[in-house]
């Protein structure tokens, strides 16, 4: 997070002081607070994977290189020939940020989104899985709403549909205690 004066008022945006730089020069001025918080959306770890993107090249050239590897990088869902003419399909995705501000719809978006994704492959979801971190519950509100409501979002979305959720860990630790972790997972089973 970086502290911005935007007229006349220290405001809190969420870019680095060097993603704001990059904004100025783009936009040859300054950015407006309409700018600055579309740029910190669409910049975010969420819509960008500025940090994951480049673990996630080193997959790039999977479909070409394995003969197995029926859809990657890309893609809605990776799916991998299993044999047999089955193909498994997997999508994990973090809503952490969604959660954070509404836990309970944003965990269930989660899993609905995960749904889609693999549904969009043309196989069936047959599992769901969900590991989590939160900061410590004992004498935090706060970490206890989260908690609640993350897990019951998950667990509504996923009964509804008849997709079990067959795993799942938790963590509780003061480094998660302002930034939940929300991921959701989903596999799908096809011919």
């Amino acid at each position: 997070m970086t502290k911005v004066i935007l007229n006349g008022k220290e405001i809190d945006i969420e870019l680095t002081a060097g993603e704001y730089e990059k904004v100025k020069e783009l936009l040859q001025r300054e950015p407006n607070l309409t700018e600055l918080n579309m740029f910190s959306v669409m910049w975010s770890e969420h819509c960008s994977y500025k940090s994951s993107r480049p673990k996630l090249r080193l997959f790039e050239d999977a479909e070409k290189n394995y003969d197995y590897v029926l859809a990657g990088p890309g893609q809605d869902a990776g799916v991998i020939d299993i044999g047999d003419g089955y193909a498994l399909a997997f999508r994990i995705e973090s809503h952490n940020h969604p959660s954070a501000i509404e836990p309970y719809h944003g965990a269930a978006t989660g899993i609905g989104g995960i749904l889609r994704d693999v549904l969009s492959m043309g196989v069936r979801p047959i599992a769901l899985l969900d590991p989590l971190r939160f900061g410590p519950l004992k004498n935090n509100p706060h970490s206890q709403w989260l908690f609640k409501y993350v897990v019951k979002g998950i667990a509504d979305y996923g009964n509804c549909t008849g997709i079990p959720t067959i795993g799942g860990e938790v963590e509780f630790d003061r480094s998660f205690q302002n930034n939940c972790i929300v991921n959701v997972a989903c596999i799908g089973l096809g011919t």
